[in-house]
């Protein structure tokens, strides 16, 4: 938890993410990936949570129960996450035989319009929570989820194994993916 504080104060003043110190709101800065892998010892439970698919649908994070997962908050009108969302397809295209599941939280979108649109013309198979009071973000309180974009990686048991603010390489989610599945379930 001290790591992820010291990464949240990072953040706050980097460039590359949404400022929300202004009363809550979500605020784009500008881009520089910044993330941290948590030792398999110090992980804590990720919150559970819920809501309403892009598209409608009702959806439970227990859908991921026992998989590795890839949390990505993300908006339309956030530049590096145009650039982001797309690439982590490529990467969820590579794993989702493998016991991966990726979920997008759209954020402070004006219109459900925007982000179906945006995730039709770019080919996004894996499905988004349609958020734009930010509410997941609020239950990752724990965690820089209020930057946008913001990444954050589960393990199989359900604890948070990496944060990333700003746009995340695919080289380096797919290590942090490969690290997860190479270690197996049933951890503390």
């Amino acid at each position: 938890m001290t790591a992820a504080l010291a990464l949240l104060t990072g953040c706050s003043t980097g460039e590359g993410q949404v400022d929300v110190a202004n009363g809550g709101q979500f605020r784009f800065v500008a881009a520089t990936p910044a993330g941290e892998v948590i030792p398999e010892a110090e992980r804590d439970a990720a919150p559970e949570f819920g809501g309403t698919l892009l598209g409608g649908g009702d959806w439970t994070s227990a859908v991921l129960d026992g998989r590795v997962a890839v949390l990505n908050f993300w908006g339309s009108w956030c530049p590096p996450c145009r650039v982001e969302t797309p690439q982590f397809q490529e990467v969820y295209a590579d794993v989702r035989d493998e016991g991966v599941a990726f979920l997008g939280l759209n954020v402070k979108e004006t219109d459900e319009q925007f982000a179906q649109a945006f995730v039709d013309s770019e080919g996004i198979e894996f499905p988004s929570l349609y958020d734009p009071a930010g509410e997941v973000a609020l239950a990752f309180r724990d965690y820089p989820a209020t930057a946008i974009p913001s990444t954050i990686v589960l393990d199989r048991d359900g604890r948070v194994a990496a944060v990333y603010t700003g746009e995340v390489a695919q080289d380096d989610l797919r290590a942090v993916i490969d690290s997860l599945l190479g270690e197996g379930s049933g951890g503390s």
